[in-house]
């Protein structure tokens, strides 16, 4: 998977898991909330996974 694709879906899942958050607040469902939390948490992985790629790429292009 390219660094791209991982920081895309990365910010979607973070997205994902932000409103999946906020309904478990609102409809008082602390199962949602967590599982948004956990997907949000899988999306700030996920970026720094592309962020990581990106740095390598420039690291070895310098080379």
């Amino acid at each position: 998977m390219s660094s791209t694709t991982d920081k895309i879906k990365g910010l979607a899942n973070e997205a994902a898991g932000n409103v999946k958050q906020a309904a478990g607040k609102a409809f008082n469902k602390p199962g949602l909330e967590a599982e948004g939390k956990a997907q949000e948490l899988k999306g700030e992985a996920q970026q720094a996974i592309g962020k990581g790629k990106d740095a390598v790429k420039k690291a070895v292009d310098k080379v």
